[in-house]
């Protein structure tokens, strides 16, 4: 079983920046692709971005390129998802993803892909 730790989120305003973060204590993630997915309240659960743990290739959603990066830290086992210029759409509970194994640079985009799931962290962006 592996565990996923989100950190952060919280309330901001329209045009404010913030970070969440994923640890996965004690899992070699070196195979793997981690990101984050986001579900809007009354909404289904949608891609935001992953990226491949061995070749560091990262994937956005349309809404968040440009203003979203995701990144990761190898030696913490964490990755991060620096969120700037939010909008109130930005408003979702984020959840963080693992899938394990997989081919080289693989950066899967869809939930039904990822293995295992953190509990989710609340981002509000208020105009």
């Amino acid at each position: 079983q592996v565990q996923l730790v989100e950190y952060g989120g919280g309330s901001v305003q329209a045009g404010d920046s913030l970070m969440i973060s994923c640890a996965a204590p004690g899992r070699n993630i070196v195979r793997d692709a981690m990101g984050w997915f986001r579900q809007p309240p009354g909404k289904e659960i949608e891609f935001v971005s992953t990226i491949n743990w061995s070749s560091g290739r990262t994937v956005y959603a349309d809404s968040v390129k440009g203003r979203f990066t995701i990144s990761r830290d190898n030696a913490r086992n964490t990755i991060y998802l620096q969120m700037n210029g939010l909008k109130p759409e930005d408003t979702a509970v984020y959840y963080c993803a693992l899938t394990q194994g997989g081919t080289y640079g693989y950066t899967p985009t869809r939930a039904a892909d990822m293995d295992y799931w953190g509990s989710g962290t609340l981002v509000t962006v208020s105009s």
